[in-house]
């Protein structure tokens, strides 16, 4: 919330401590659940960061060619396509494209899922329940591009 009042005086010749108000995010939403997507998309928003989201991976797929996205909060158990193999398919096109931050996003507390997920490229994953919680942080974390 910060950042929203500097971001409209861009135009002025801002000092450099000013790095506090980072540039908004892209961020894309892969959940199933409307009301979940609601959610998330209001909190987002909320930071002041743009939300797009999607009912399930190919949607996203589909989509991440042509658009660019910051970050993906993407959840695991999906109709059709579940997350772990969209977050496989993603690391394969990593080496023609940028990489893209991934946090898997999901209500399974599962050990083995979770490793894999890490394995396979994600950077954080997170149950549901804390999300909220760990937004703000996921937000403000910058990969080192």
């Amino acid at each position: 919330m910060v950042g929203r009042s500097l971001d409209a005086h861009n135009e002025c010749s801002a000092p450099a401590l000013m790095e506090e108000t980072p540039k908004a995010l892209r961020v894309a939403v892969v959940e199933d659940d409307p009301c979940i997507q609601q959610l998330i998309s209001a909190e987002i928003t909320d930071e002041g960061h743009a939300c797009i989201c999607f009912g399930s991976a190919e949607d996203f797929l589909d989509e991440a060619g042509s658009d660019r996205f910051d970050l993906l909060l993407l959840d695991l158990m999906l109709p059709g396509m579940d997350g772990l193999a969209c977050l496989k398919q993603l690391q394969h096109q990593a080496a023609s494209q940028p990489a893209l931050r991934v946090v898997i996003v999901t209500a399974l507390n599962d050990a083995d899922k979770k490793h894999e997920a890490l394995a396979n490229g994600a950077e954080a994953y997170v149950l549901k329940p804390d999300l909220f919680e760990q937004l703000p942080q996921l937000l403000q974390t910058r990969s080192m591009v």
